[in-house]
């Protein structure tokens, strides 16, 4: 049972951490750990490399907004330390680790969908 790529949201199914092909398999089996095909369809998922991609998207993110509201807070109250710490480490943690595996999911659907691939130099015969 194969779907079209076309039929399945890359969004939908990057976000559900669903299989990109058919959309109902799932992804990962484990936190981060790809399963080695899909369930459902029997995609082979050994063409994925999301790289340091999802990472960096979510260091952005995250650090916006974690080092945005620290500012605000830091300038309107003056707390101690200690509440800094209180207040950040677990928003951190909530910013960086929620969100990873659906948008490594979400980089992964991208990348079958618009079938991405590493970058080769064209082997040109001189003119």
């Amino acid at each position: 049972m194969t779907n079209d790529n076309r039929a399945v949201s890359p969004f939908v199914a990057g976000l559900g951490c669903k299989c990109p092909r058919c959309g109902q398999g799932k992804l990962y089996a484990g936190f981060l750990r790809l399963a080695p095909r899909c369930e459902v369809c029997g995609l082979d998922y050994t063409f994925i490399d999301s790289g340091d991609g999802p990472a960096v998207f979510i260091i952005m993110i995250a650090g916006f907004i974690v080092v945005g509201a620290a500012l605000v807070v830091e300038i309107k109250y003056q707390p101690p330390f200690w509440v800094h710490a209180a207040l950040w480490l677990p928003l951190i943690l909530a910013t960086t680790l929620l969100p990873m595996r659906a948008m490594k999911s979400l980089l992964i659907a991208l990348q079958y969908h618009h079938k991405a691939s590493e970058g080769r130099l064209i082997d040109r015969e001189p003119k």
